[in-house]
């Protein structure tokens, strides 16, 4: 466990390896929901999908694998100003349409929005699942010179998803499984869920 101190308050985070991980992860129910949500956060906000710059490749490779499953406007978009831009922070992102769309998602029956390679990757037709980040989601890294901490990003478009978590018994760190041991690998991950069952039964110790 790690303290934190700011000029207004004491935060907590667990301490896992060379990151320090939001005791969110250990606290919140979460599992997503896609018949509810319906891929919102493919579409929902005003940037693409943060990318690491070894991905900027990866998508260039993939992209005419899964061409076919975009939105006409998105490929014309990719051909005028290809599969990424820097936003205004100054971070690498994916390409958007209509100024929030990500230019990689296509839609499926009831109106659902999926991630275009995650799709392929699904059927067999390319390796690479998606960007890091968009696969942690709704989990952000920030990476700072000694550590990366990794939080918790909360946004009403998943409401479902802790409803659903909460209601299946699933804790934020459970559901992100595959994603943070991609991430991080195995032996962290197992290091995570040891620090997140203690915290909890400590927690549910001193309520008693």
């Amino acid at each position: 466990m790690t303290e934190i101190s700011t000029d207004e308050q004491q935060i907590f985070m667990l301490q896992i390896k060379d990151t320090l991980v939001s005791l969110d992860l250990a606290e919140e129910f979460f599992c997503c929901d896609l018949d509810q949500c319906l891929g919102a956060c493919c579409i929902e906000g005003d940037a693409g999908a943060p990318l690491e710059i070894n991905e900027l490749e990866r998508l260039e490779e993939v992209l005419p694998e899964i061409e076919g499953d975009l939105l006409p406007r998105a490929v014309d978009e990719i051909r005028e100003s290809g599969v990424a831009y820097t936003d205004e922070e100054g971070d690498l992102v994916t390409t958007i349409i209509d100024g929030r769309n990500c230019a990689f998602s296509c839609y499926a029956e009831g109106g659902k929005c999926l991630c275009a390679i995650d799709k392929a990757y699904r059927e067999g037709r390319v390796k690479w699942r998606k960007p890091i980040s968009c696969y942690l989601y709704p989990l952000r890294l920030t990476n700072y010179p000694t550590f990366t901490a990794v939080n918790y990003h909360r946004w009403k478009i998943c409401r479902p998803a802790v409803a659903n978590g909460r209601r299946l018994g699933i804790r934020l760190y459970q559901a992100m499984k595959e994603p943070l041991i991609e991430r991080f690998g195995r032996e962290w991950y197992e290091e995570l869920c040891e620090a997140c069952e203690a915290w909890n039964e400590q927690q549910k110790s001193g309520r008693k």
